[in-house]
Order: C-alpha cells, then sequence, then structure tokens
C-alpha cells in the first residue's frame, strides 16, 4: 500500500476532544510559511509545476469569488507539490490604476483638496504611502484561507523589475509598429476623466427615452430616432440605406440640422438597416462608434460637442449644460418648433457605465495610443486551434474564439497619473521618441513625456513571464515558464486571458503562457442569485471562516465547482461542511484510541477479514477516481466522491463494522487496527489539498510525520477484491432494509429488538455479530414471537416487535397510507388517460403527473410490503 514517507509514530497520540478551527488554523499556517514548505527552487532537478494567482487589486478584500478560485489553484498546487513536482505558487497584486487613484482622491476630497494641488509627483509618492499602509490586505486574507504561496516571490505590478518589462514590451511593439497613436472613439467616463476599455465597460438596462426626431425642410425631410437627443449638436449627416426606395430621392442632398444654422448631407451606407425603425439615422462622428466609422468612410466632420466632464460646449442656450440637462432642454426646444413626432418613456435599453464609479459612459473621439491586436489576436487564436494550450470546458472554446477573432483595437492610454507612464517623449518640432528600459529620453528644451499611464491590462497581460524575470532569461523563467493552468473565472475570459495569450506568445517566441485555461463559474447564492455588496446576499468569506473554519468554507467551494458552471453557496451549506470536518476529527480520535496506527507494512491478504479487503479495494478506486478527476478539473467530483468515501464507508461502514473485532480484542483486532490506520492515513492525504487545516493535524496525530504538504501523494496499489466487495454490499443491503423497516415501524435507532437472522450457509454468515450491533438486534430467547419476517439478500431476519409496537394501530395506520397512494395513482391515471387533457396540457405539467404515477407505485409497493411483514392484528 501507501508509502509512509518521513512518518514516525507518536507514542499515545491524543487528541483534544474537539476540534477548534480558530485555535489551530493560524498557528498552523505560519509554521508552513516559516519552514519554507511553499518556497519553489529553480535549482531543482524536480519537474516544474507553476500557476500565478490572478493578481487581485490592492485595494481589494477577499471575497468568495477570490476563495474559491484560491481553493482550487492551492489544491492543485498542494497535490503536484505532494507529487514529487517543484511547485511554485506564485503570489502578488495589482496596482488598479483607476480604483487605486480614486482611493486617494477621495481621501484628499476630505481634506479638502484635490491631486492638482499636490501635483503629479506628490500625488502619485502620496499613492505609494497609501499602498504601503492601507493596500494589500487581501494577502493576509489569503493566508488565512490556507493559501500556500511562495511568499518569497511575491509581486507587484508597478514594481522595479514589472515596470521593466512593461517598458520593455512597449518599446518592442512600438518598433513594430504594433503600437500607434490615433484619434478615434473611446469609452469616456466623465467621472474618473479617462479613458476606458471595451472589458471595463458595465453594461445594464436603464429606463430611458427614444425621441423621434424631424430633420430638414418641406419634401426634403426624414425622421430619425435616437436615445442621446443631446448629440445631434455634433451631427454632420445623415445614413440610409442605397437600396431603400423611401430616401432614394434625398440621397447626395443637403438637409437642415434643426436647432443649428448648418445644413448636413445625406449620405447611403450600408451599414444602415432598413428595417430597423425609420431607416435612417443620424450620424455622430465624434460621439459614437458606428457613426465615426461611417463618418471616415464618407469623409463627413466630426465634431465634438461635449468637454471632458460631458457638459456642452457648442456656444447657444444650452452651453454649460450637463449632458442630461441638455436631453431635456434640447427635447423641450424642438416640440417647441414641432420636430418631435413620436416620444416613447421609459424606454428600457442597454446603457454602458464605468466599472469602477458606474458613471454612464460617454463615447468620445479622442487621441490616444492604441495595439494593433489584429496579428496578436490571430496568434491567441491558433494557439488554442492546434492544441497548444486547452481550454477547460472545451465548449468555452467557441466564447474565446469569439473574442480572439472578433477583437476590436485596444486603446491602452489612459489619462491618470497612477500607473505606467507611457515612455514616449515629443519634441519641439513635432518629433516622437519611444525610450527604451535601457535608453536615455531626449533632453533639452521643449522635451516633454507623455502624460498618459497605461492602462492595467497591459501590465497585467505580462503577469506569467514579467514575474518570473523578464525580459532577463533568469533562472525562475528557465524553470517555471511556461506555466502548467490558469485558474480563472469565465467572465473574464474575454480580456485578460486573451491578453495574456497575446502577450506571451509574442514576448516568448511563440510560447503559450500556460497549456491548460481551467475556467470557472461565478459564485452564486443559494437561489442561484449573482452575489453583489448592494445587495442583502453579500457575504463576508471571513465571517464564514471566523464561524465555521476555513477548511468549511473551502470544501464547500470545491464540492460546488463544476468546471465553468456557476457555484450557489449558502451558510448551511458551509454548516455541512463544518460538520464533516468534526465527523473527520472524531472518527480519527476513535481510531486513534482504538490502537489505528501506520507502523509497519500491511499484513497479506489471507489476514485480513472480508471488511478489512472491502475497504482497501474501495480506497485503492478511490484513489484511483480521485486522480482522474483532479487531472480533468472536476472539483465538485473529487470532493463529492472524497466526502461519501471518508463518511459514508470508512466512518459509517467499516469503522461500525470492525467495532465488534475492536472490543473482542486479539491478532484480528490489531489486524484491523493496522488498516483503518491505513485507510485514515491514505484518507487524509487525499483530502488534504482541498481541507488542509483539519488534515495536517489529524495526519500528523495519527503517523507522527513532519507535515503533509511535503508527504507523499498516494498511488493506486492495484489491490482490487471485487469478492469482498460485493460481500460486504450484501451486509449493507440486510441493514439498509432493516434498519429502513424499523423506521417505518416507528422504532427509535438505539432501540433493541429480539430477532433471528437466518444466515446459515450464506457468504453473511461470518458477519452476523456485526449486523446485529449495527441493527441493535438481541438475540432470540425464550418466548421469541417472530412478528414480522423481512426476506433480504438471500435470508431472513425475524424480529419480535411484540412489545415495541402496536400491530393493530400499525395496520390501520398503514392501510390509511395504501388508500391514499391508490387514490393519487388513480386519479393520476385517469389524467394521463385522458387525450382532451393531454393535448391542451404544458409539457411540464403532464411530466409532474407522471412523476406523481410514478411515485404512487413505489408507495404502494413499500406499504404493501410492510403490511405483508407484520403478522395479523
Amino acid at each position: 500500500m501507501t508509502e509512509n514517507a518521513q512518518t514516525q509514530p507518536a507514542a499515545n497520540p491524543e487528541l483534544p476532544t474537539q476540534y477548534a478551527p480558530a485555535q489551530v488554523e493560524g498557528p498552523l499556517y505560519e509554521r508552513w510559511v516559516e519552514r519554507g514548505y511553499f518556497t519553489a527552487d529553480a535549482r531543482s532537478e524536480k519537474p516544474p509545476y507553476t500557476i500565478v494567482i490572478p493578481p487581485p487589486n490592492v485595494t481589494g478584500a477577499l471575497h468568495l469569488g477570490h476563495a474559491f478560485q484560491v481553493t482550487l489553484m492551492d489544491a492543485l498546487t498542494r497535490r503536484k507539490r505532494m507529487q514529487g513536482y517543484e511547485a511554485l505558487w506564485l503570489p502578488g497584486m495589482d496596482h488598479a490604476g483607476i480604483a487605486t487613484q480614486n482611493k486617494v482622491e477621495q481621501q484628499l476630497a476630505e481634506e479638502g483638496k484635490s491631486r492638482h494641488d499636490l501635483g503629479r509627483e506628490a500625488f502619485t509618492e502620496r499613492v505609494w504611502q497609501w499602498k504601503e499602509e492601507y493596500g494589500g490586505r487581501i494577502l493576509g486574507q489569503l493566508r488565512r484561507l490556507g493559501a500556500g504561496l511562495d511568499w518569497s516571490r511575491e509581486r507587484f505590478t508597478m514594481d522595479e523589475g514589472l515596470s521593466r518589462a512593461v517598458q520593455t514590451i512597449f518599446k518592442k511593439l512600438y518598433d513594430d509598429e504594433l503600437i500607434y497613436r490615433a484619434e478615434r472613439i473611446i469609452n469616456w467616463c466623465p467621472r474618473c476623466l479617462t479613458a476606458i476599455s471595451d472589458i471595463e465597460v458595465e453594461y445594464q438596462d436603464d429606463n430611458g427615452e427614444l425621441v423621434s426626431l424631424k430633420y430638414g425642410e418641406g419634401e426634403d425631410t426624414l425622421v430619425v430616432a435616437t436615445t442621446r437627443v443631446e448629440t445631434m449638436l455634433g451631427d454632420t449627416g445623415v445614413a440610409v440605406h442605397p437600396d431603400d426606395p423611401r430616401y432614394a430621392h434625398l440621397i447626395g442632398k443637403m438637409i437642415k440640422l434643426p436647432l443649428t444654422d448648418r445644413m448636413i448631407p445625406v449620405v447611403a451606407d450600408t451599414h444602415v438597416d432598413p428595417e430597423f425603425g425609420t431607416g435612417a439615422v443620424k450620424v455622430t462622428p465624434a460621439h459614437d462608434p458606428n457613426d465615426f466609422a461611417i463618418g471616415r468612410r464618407h469623409g463627413l466632420e466630426s465634431l465634438t460637442v461635449m468637454d471632458e466632464r460631458a457638459v456642452i460646449t457648442v456656444p447657444g442656450p444650452f452651453q454649460g449644460l450637463d449632458r442630461f440637462e441638455a436631453r431635456s432642454a434640447i427635447v423641450a426646444a424642438l416640440r417647441e418648433q414641432g420636430r418631435v413626432v413620436a416620444e416613447k418613456r421609459p424606454y428600457v435599453h442597454s446603457v454602458g457605465h464605468c466599472s469602477r464609479c458606474k458613471t454612464t459612459i460617454e463615447p468620445r473621439q479622442s487621441l490616444q495610443w492604441w495595439v494593433n491586436v489584429d496579428p496578436l489576436a490571430k496568434a491567441a487564436g491558433d494557439a488554442v486551434r492546434d492544441g497548444r494550450v486547452a481550454i477547460h470546458p472545451a465548449d468555452m472554446s467557441k466564447r474565446y474564439f469569439d473574442w480572439v477573432d472578433n477583437m476590436h483595437q485596444w486603446c491602452i492610454s489612459r489619462q491618470l497619473w497612477w500607473g505606467h507612464r507611457i515612455p514616449v517623449w515629443y519634441g519641439p518640432d513635432g518629433e516622437m521618441v519611444c525610450v527604451g528600459p535601457d535608453e536615455q529620453p531626449p533632453a533639452g528644451e521643449g522635451w516633454t513625456q507623455d502624460p498618459d499611464v497605461l492602462d492595467t491590462w497591459f501590465s497585467s497581460g505580462l503577469w506569467p513571464f514579467s514575474t518570473l524575470g523578464w525580459p532577463e532569461r533568469t533562472p525562475d523563467l528557465e524553470k517555471f515558464y511556461a506555466t502548467d493552468v490558469l485558474v480563472t473565472g469565465h467572465d473574464i475570459i474575454f480580456f485578460w486571458v486573451a491578453r495574456m495569450m497575446m502577450f506571451g506568445l509574442y514576448a516568448m517566441d511563440g510560447e503559450a503562457p500556460f497549456h491548460t485555461v481551467a475556467l470557472t463559474g461565478l459564485v452564486r447564492d443559494e437561489t442561484g442569485k449573482k452575489m453583489s455588496k448592494s445587495n442583502p446576499n453579500s457575504v463576508d468569506p471571513l465571517d464564514w471562516m471566523d464561524a465555521y473554519g476555513s477548511d468549511a468554507v473551502r470544501f464547500t467551494l470545491a464540492k460546488g465547482a463544476n468546471p465553468g458552471a456557476d457555484v450557489p453557496i449558502g451558510e448551511d451549506w458551509v454548516q455541512a461542511s463544518r460538520n464533516f470536518a468534526n465527523k473527520l476529527w472524531n472518527a480519527t480520535r476513535f481510531a486513534l484510541m482504538n490502537g489505528a496506527t501506520v507502523e509497519g507494512d500491511l499484513p497479506p491478504a489471507e489476514q485480513l477479514s472480508a471488511a478489512d479487503r472491502w475497504i482497501l479495494s474501495r480506497l485503492n478506486k478511490t484513489v484511483a477516481e480521485v486522480d482522474a478527476y483532479y487531472d480533468d478539473y472536476q472539483f465538485a467530483k473529487l470532493a463529492d466522491n472524497l466526502y461519501h468515501f471518508a463518511w459514508d464507508e470508512v466512518f459509517d461502514w467499516y469503522v461500525e463494522l470492525s467495532k465488534t473485532t475492536y472490543f473482542a480484542g486479539g491478532e484480528q483486532a490489531r489486524v484491523s487496527a493496522r488498516v483503518l490506520g491505513e485507510v485514515l492515513d491514505v484518507t487524509l492525504r487525499l483530502l488534504h489539498p482541498v481541507v488542509p487545516f483539519v488534515t495536517e493535524t489529524l495526519w500528523t496525530t495519527l503517523t507522527g510525520g513532519e507535515s503533509l504538504v511535503i508527504a507523499d501523494w498516494p498511488g493506486d496499489s492495484g489491490f482490487r477484491d471485487e469478492a469482498a466487495e460485493r460481500e460486504i454490499e450484501l451486509v449493507q443491503r440486510v441493514v439498509t432494509e432493516v434498519r429502513r423497516f424499523r423506521s417505518d415501524q416507528g422504532l427509535q435507532p438505539g432501540q433493541k429488538v429480539p430477532a433471528r437472522l437466518g444466515l446459515e450457509g450464506t457468504a453473511l454468515a461470518p458477519h452476523e455479530a456485526a449486523i446485529r450491533q449495527l441493527l441493535r438486534l438481541q438475540p432470540a430467547g425464550e418466548g421469541f414471537h417472530a412478528t414480522a419476517t423481512l426476506p433480504v439478500a438471500g435470508c431472513t431476519v425475524a424480529l419480535d416487535l411484540s412489545g415495541t409496537i402496536d400491530v393493530a394501530a400499525e395496520r390501520k395506520r398503514l392501510a390509511k397510507d395504501l388508500a391514499a397512494a391508490e387514490s393519487e395513482r388513480k386519479q393520476a391515471e385517469a389524467k394521463l388517460g385522458n387525450e382532451a387533457f393531454l393535448a391542451k396540457a404544458p409539457d411540464q405539467v403532464v411530466e409532474k403527473i407522471r412523476t406523481r404515477l410514478a411515485k404512487a407505485g413505489e408507495d404502494i409497493a413499500r406499504i404493501t410490503g410492510q403490511l405483508d411483514a407484520l403478522p395479523e392484528a
């Protein structure tokens, strides 16, 4: 069986009567860190296994989504470390440009100041001070969860090494003409005063208004509809489909733009859907991405009509109004002129909001820095298509391809002060110089650096290799790149995963940054609703960890982790996991009190009881199943498998079956104690990656070993005993059926009943003592009268229930239940036999009645069996 490396059984091992997670977890984690168990060695000859943590924001706090993914990554890494890999799980944080700058600006506002009062240099220094004082609390919370991270390699996206990597790749992309500066439409946040990328825009249904407006005069009129009336001040054209006969006479003409003195052209463009609305659309090139494209195709002027705070700048009665104030004022003015054809309020439509501050996004033409993603995105798609990178579950690949195959140009400049400043200098005569990390910027009068910083996702896209020392070929980079698996939510497949793929393939000569992308779902409450800080269903995982222990939270999250699927979680489920930890504790404590040991080799099979051989056979099957589930990232299945094996098979069956042996003493008791020690040893090893704290405490007590963190992962010895498994399955059938009968008769679980067991000549005969123990059955003494006889598993169990139940009353109760079940069956059969009903009833209603019919049949069979087993009253 399993080699018990590094174990020395403790003398008289003892455990407290109860498990107290709060007293165990903190000190135990610090001991793991102090002993260097999580520190990886680049010089090791062991095969590498690498995971980099998705870097949490420096402003962040642990939420259930973090706890979920961290639990899975920790389980993978702990298992690989036990399997003999040089496992590196690398921690770190993201500087989170907008979020962090907002935090410090809020602080300054409380002091009556703004960042402009401090100036750029002093403000940046203030952000660093904030980061040192308040940032990174999530890292301490990860320790609390038990995350086995290599803290010696902790990185930050703004530290010196990662800043060098950012400047290096910017320069390389710039020199390869994959980074450029251009005016395009961007998502602008009037609150954060910066551009944000498509992936930082959250869309939600808002109650707006749809207003239909008449443009032009006389016969040269047409109607356009818009939800952003204020942008009409920037219209420079109206577009119609070239084949739309309604507007053929207008194409090429100039028409009057209401509320202005401008004439604008009617242009023909195939982008327009003639079936949608009136088939005519207003064109505002400076304030809409589709209009920008139409404007470019037709040479239309781009007029910016709002400033950076979304205040109208067009001279006239609306100048100085906020965009939403202007919207109402402009509609009123148009209504007065008779230009409003129709108004629809409320008009529910999808509107983009800044993911940081929730302000409505304003599309805006702006001069920004961009990445030409076309060749990079193609490489990212090819790496998955040709099998270099596997996406798990595989059906998520379509979403990945939908994104990388249709990726927009990436706006990477941000109008912030906190972040990686763009390494480009502008000269007095229009010169532009990009500077690499080992180059000196141009000096002299009139040279200035670009004031913008890079999108946070630019630096985090380098994470799998910049954290290992790139651009230098460090020992860490040589040993641990490419990483093995990226565990992340399917909600960020579009931006972080794709960006890491693009940059990794580009910077590392075509070698992808990870071999597998294991996508998870999102954590939801027990009803399936999304958890949100603004909703009462939001949970702080630290509260649950305080109440039930970190292992309970981890095990609950793992049990819900089906690949790519969302994870429902409720407090009662965490309580159940806490109960499981307590069960492990109490069962191991019982085992230790009864001599369970890992000393010496396992006895040969001929010395083992059927129960011993059964549990060892089941143990090895469980090892094989758990390994297969791990390799397929089936965390829910492996956790469920281990739960039922430990609780049901080991504790509820094997320990109970073996109690008579332990109590009898002798050689067989010593054999079973050794088997129980083996089973617990392997079971605790299997459970350790998911529930590390309680298993460590129990295993070190059981074996005297140094730590499960560095213990060997159990292997499948190949031991199988199908005959023993069939034999014990018969025992389980007998016990289960008789327990059900006892329960149906209203007997208490501990209530003893005289019984005669007809086991002679069957495989069950050697198990009579255990069966009697499990069923609380006394020997059939003088005066025994069989009032119920149960045929089960090829034998009979005769029970004397006289004195324990009122047979006449029980028969009366069962007869009433039988009549109700027969009535239910009759009603269901009548409905299912009614053709008119079947023709009209919804499928789900018909299916519900079929289920009721099947249930009624099962109830009738069960009750009839109970009546047959009872004696006549």
